[in-house]
């Protein structure tokens, strides 16, 4: 049975048993930022099973794709050489919300596996928590599975809790029997590490919640959560005991060994490739990009290992984007937004792999040095070398040297990280405010509908310290019990303005969230005295923040105009608005073209034009992202959001001050566009006032630049490159002419050449050349002189230019890298190169030919 068809007959079996099918959540979990990945299927549902959310339904049923690797689950380097490691899997699930429980849970498994799976029933064993009499009884009498086949597990392997404190319960687990001739006992026994018994369904009664004191109470209403790998019953179902030999990983296997030349299809390697190629599109297809730090840098580990092994099986081109095609082929019909991004993926991947290759080689051979040199333990500071100047993450290493059975020194690496931590922190230049601490009420926001708002001091600030009163011209941060002042958020920079009190005003310079919902406004007491207490009027400085209004909702123009032009893979990876600019992040793996560029400037000032109502909406978080809007990855949205709206071209959650009409704006120009990290692009642009001035500032230049060709500005570009051509011309002939003048002086200086103990040695000045003539000379003079030493030097605004040259006859006992080094420290300066010829710069002209009258003593010292 395929793989495809025990997916559909799971969803199939539970939507006939009352389940509502729920799509498969993205990797990146979209409400729970602590979570690095989606590695159950229980994950879109946590909040329900917190009762913090509700669902229109009490029963639903998933295949979920999931990723473990990083953090608790990072066995990275067991993937490809067990049978059943993955960082990719399917899970397929069942869940009760308040709904059925522990009878009927057990009931659909057992019918499920025996029924459309048609698994022989003794093929199958059970366990249960020790203390579960409940779940034993429907065992034993209900589902009359024999006694000898049902085990009572007394560890924590048998109960399930999400963390510390909050919902938990006991576990039953399902497993298969492989049958004798493979090693291994059944479950709760000394040998259940084997393989023989693999467990294939793990079902999980919620039915406690443990407080903090690790007591267990019974919940109102128990739920159940449910999960089967895909992968390990296509196993049994296929009747093979690897997973690397059902029908998903073959056809990945057998491409993986078309694109990598490789014959042997049984080669860990190729195993490795196939599951990778997994992980790595489905995450950059939930808009996971190669980087750094967090869930980016988990991708790139993968993707980086998936590359080294190519490496290992002799491909060193990029090979794992070709890989693409083949996943959409095997899994696009499943998963459609996979076949969606097919373009983008495979772009992303090969950057990623171009990305690598210049310096997997270089690392490659520091590393095989390392490993001939230092037996059996690899140094930290080698495995932080690889990490720090290669890009080699540390499992990789570690990978590599388990294949020559060397083990790696984890502690000297982080004692070298530790040091190069301690030299970040040395070198900044920025301190961190100290945090304030605060208990009290929250600030209630007034800032949509009024600039101006009376308020009291709730605290006062000054140095980190909470005091009772400032004086003039003391700097603080003021929090009150409402406020107009937006607080920097979604990207969109603090208001500024003043707070006026009969005591005195405060000058507002920035709005910071010191907590959740609490907002503080700092400045400097202008004059007079503030006190806790006090009453004040805040009020908004009304044309920053209009001018940020203006950038704000250009921003979200821009990034619906981003996604028509270029793709739907675009989204936010991060802005900044303020009063005088916007700056927007997004996903993208190429520089734009002038063309694009120019479309989507023209597709924003098309919608401004348009003058969309800019409408803002409060609704559920579910119906908004249903109707469309846009939220971001990784933020965490409460139950209810705040939507805009402009027109049908533009929806987004978002929390930020805005114009009322999009013709508000004026205008939109675009300035720069950039690469900020692999696959993620900057846009930096200006809009009104700001972005009129820019063009009439280009405009003006753009005049200056013709009244010096003497052209009209319709003609400048056309007379610019008449200029830059005769430019060219005349270039080519002044370096014939050094060329014929050096040539002239080589002829005389040949003579000046010395014999020392049979070598001829030459070093002189050459005057009116240039490097690229010195080089001509050099190769002249090494050619006429046979065996030789030469050094020249000549002065190139006011600084010194210095090449050396040996022939390869004397490069065995006479190095020219050394030679021009010590020739260029007389000279101020330093150099380097090859054994044959250096090249050296210096600042101390005067000392040139001094410095040229100890080659001889040098190569004298050095025969």
């Amino acid at each position: 049975m395929k793989s495809s068809e025990i997916r559909q007959k799971f969803l199939d079996f539970f939507e006939t048993h009352g389940h509502v099918v729920v799509p498969s959540s993205p990797l990146v979990p979209g409400n729970d930022p602590t979570l690095l990945f989606t590695n159950a299927g229980m994950v879109q549902f946590k909040d329900v099973f917190l009762g913090q959310d509700k669902r229109p339904y009490v029963r639903a049923a998933s295949a979920q794709r999931c990723v473990r690797a990083g953090g608790k689950h990072n066995d990275l380097e067991n993937v490809g050489y067990t049978a059943r490691h993955h960082t990719f899997f399917e899970m397929l699930g069942n869940f009760s919300f308040g709904d059925y429980f522990k009878r009927n849970a057990i009931l659909f498994a057992w019918e499920f596996l025996t029924g459309p799976l048609n698994i022989p029933r003794d093929k199958l064993w059970a366990t249960v928590y020790a203390e579960d009499d409940e779940a034993a009884d429907i065992w034993l009498n209900e589902v009359k599975i024999a006694p000898s086949r049902l085990v009572r597990i007394a560890t924590s392997d048998n109960f399930w809790q999400m963390g510390d404190t909050g919902p938990c319960g006991p576990c039953s687990e399902i497993f298969y029997d492989h049958g004798p001739e493979v090693a291994g006992g059944p479950p709760g026994s000394e040998d259940a590490d084997g393989d023989r018994y693999v467990e294939i369904w793990n079902l999980v009664f919620m039915q406690y919640n443990r407080d903090a004191s690790g007591e267990l109470h019974p919940l109102p209403k128990p739920s159940v959560d449910t999960g089967m790998g895909l992968e390990r019953i296509a196993a049994v179902m296929q009747q093979v005991h690897s997973n690397y030999k059902i029908d998903l990983f073959r056809c990945l296997i057998e491409a993986a060994a078309r694109v990598t030349g490789e014959q042997d299809l049984s080669n860990n390697s190729l195993k490795v490739i196939a599951d990778h190629i997994r992980a790595c599109a489905f995450l950059i297809t939930d808009d996971v990009i190669p980087g750094n730090e967090g869930r980016g840098y988990v991708l790139r580990r993968i993707l980086r290992r998936a590359i080294r092994h190519g490496y290992r099986l002799g491909q060193k081109q990029p090979f794992f984007h070709l890989l693409v095609d083949d996943l959409v082929d095997v899994m696009g019909q499943a998963y459609p937004e996979l076949m969606a991004a097919k373009k983008h993926v495979a772009g992303v991947i090969r950057q990623e792999e171009e990305r690598f290759a210049e310096t997997l080689e270089n690392g490659m051979g520091v590393l095989e040095a390392a490993l001939a040199q230092e037996g059996n333990m690899l140094s930290g500071d080698v495995v932080f070398r690889l990490y720090d100047t290669f890009g080699f993450p540390v499992d990789l290493t570690a990978d590599i040297a388990r294949e020559r059975e060397v083990r790696i020194d984890l502690a000297g690496f982080e004692v070298c990280m530790a040091q190069q931590r301690d030299r970040a922190r040395a070198s900044g230049k920025f301190t961190m405010q100290t945090s304030l601490e605060y208990v009290g009420l929250p600030t209630k926001f007034h800032g949509y509908e009024t600039l101006q708002h009376e308020a009291h001091i709730l605290v006062l600030y000054k140095e980190g310290s909470r005091v009772d009163f400032i004086e003039a011209g003391e700097e603080a941060v003021v929090v009150l019990d409402q406020t107009p002042f937006y607080a920097e958020s979604g990207g969109q920079a603090g208001d500024s303005g003043e707070l006026l009190s009969g005591g005195g005003t405060f000058t507002v310079r920035d709005t910071q969230k010191i907590q959740a919902k609490v907002f503080g406004h700092t400045g400097m007491l202008s004059s007079g005295r503030l006190v806790t207490g006090d009453r004040v009027i805040a009020r908004v400085n009304p044309v920053a923040r209009i001018n940020t209004a203006y950038n704000h909702s250009a921003t979200h123009l821009l990034h619906a105009a981003l996604r028509q032009i270029l793709g739907n893979h675009v989204t936010q990876k991060g802005s900044l608005v303020d009063a005088d600019r916007l700056r927007f992040d997004f996903s993208h793996n190429s520089a734009m073209q002038a063309n694009e560029i120019r479309q989507i400037e023209n597709l924003v000032n098309m919608q401004i034009r348009k003058n969309h109502e800019v409408a803002t909406q409060l609704m559920a978080y579910d119906e908004a992202v249903k109707q469309g809007a846009m939220a971001l990855f990784g933020e965490k949205y409460s139950d209810t959001v705040r939507v805009v709206s402009m027109g049908d071209f533009s929806t987004e959650l978002c929390g930020g001050t805005h114009v009322q009409h999009s013709g508000d704006i004026g205008f939109f120009r675009i300035v720069a566009e950039s690469g900020v990290a692999a696959g993620i692009r900057r846009i930096e642009a200006l809009t009104g006032e700001a972005a009129l001035a820019y063009i009439q500032q280009q405009e003006q230049q753009l005049q200056q630049v013709s009244d010096v060709l003497k052209a009209a500005p319709q003609e400048a570009a056309l007379k610019l490159s008449q200029v830059l051509d005769h430019v060219r011309q005349v270039e080519k002939e002044i370096a014939v002419l050094r060329s014929k003048l050096a040539g002239m002086q080589s002829s005389s200086l040949i003579e000046q050449a010395q014999e020392i103990k049979g070598i001829r040695v030459l070093a002189a000045v050459l005057e009116n050349v240039n490097i690229r003539t010195l080089r001509e000379t050099l190769d002249n003079f090494k050619s006429r002189l046979k065996s030789c030493v030469v050094v020249l030097g000549t002065i190139e605004d006011d600084k010194v230019v210095l090449i050396a040259g040996v022939t390869d006859d004397l490069t065995a006992k006479l190095k020219a890298g050394d030679l021009i080094n010590f020739v260029a420290q007389q000279v101020g300066g330093k150099g380097g190169g090859r054994a044959d010829m250096a090249q050296a710069g210096g600042t101390l002209p005067d000392k040139l030919p001094q410095a040229l009258t100890s080659v001889t003593g040098w190569v004298e010292r050095n025969l």
